[in-house]
């Protein structure tokens, strides 16, 4: 049995730039993917303790009178008041830092992936060995939002992007960029990165 300790990869990017899909592409190589903003939907339904914590701050409107996590209520709480996002975050992301990091103890590959759209924001991509920023621009962004999302109006798209760090930001931060453009492919990219990242895995046993 190999003792090989995944090297810990994060994959942001802003809200419609396609970060899904790259993941996707990435767990057909596969490669383990724990999606950090499904997980902490998750946890905020079914971990007593944060549950506990969020009704302490927000009220009982945070959830349904069935028990299930009120996401209409606290978008319209959250996305539009920075202080009540800080006070939700500070409350959410280090229970998801812990599910990850005992999800990741589970995982054996040469790598795992960590998405999560406020990678850079929340301070999470600290804990991670590198970082791939999934980039496009703000107009293509927008189109493929409303398009996936008609329910959203774009004042409400632009509340959520107004809260993740410029697209230029992130690509300075991040170790690996990925563009996600009409002109370019994304499976040549990954499949670039992906053989890189083997490679250093390999390094480092």
């Amino acid at each position: 049995m190999s003792n090989l300790i995944p090297l810990r990869v994060g994959v942001t990017g802003g809200i419609g730039s396609g970060k899904s899909t790259v993941c996707t592409l990435f767990s057909l190589l596969g490669i383990p993917i724990y999606t950090a903003d499904d997980q902490a939907k998750w946890l905020m339904s079914k971990n007593s303790e944060l549950r506990i914590r969020i009704i302490e701050t927000f009220g009982t409107s945070a959830y349904t009178v069935s028990g299930e996590l009120n996401r209409t209520f606290l978008a319209e709480t959250v996305f539009s008041n920075p202080a009540n996002l800080a006070k939700l975050n500070a409350l959410v992301h280090p229970t998801v830092q812990k599910d990850f990091a005992n999800w990741a103890k589970l995982q054996s590959a040469p790598y795992l992936i960590k998405e999560a759209a406020l990678l850079f924001e929340t301070g999470a991509s600290k804990e991670l060995d590198f970082t791939i920023n999934v980039s496009s621009p703000l107009k293509i962004r927008m189109a493929r939002i409303l398009l996936r999302d008609p329910q959203r109006t774009e004042e409400q798209i632009n509340q959520i992007i107004n809260q993740q760090l410029p697209d230029e930001e992130k690509n300075k931060l991040a170790s690996f960029v990925i563009k996600n453009t009409d002109n370019k492919l994304l499976l040549p990219q990954v499949l670039e990165i992906d053989h890189k990242l083997r490679a250093l895995s390999s390094s480092a046993v």
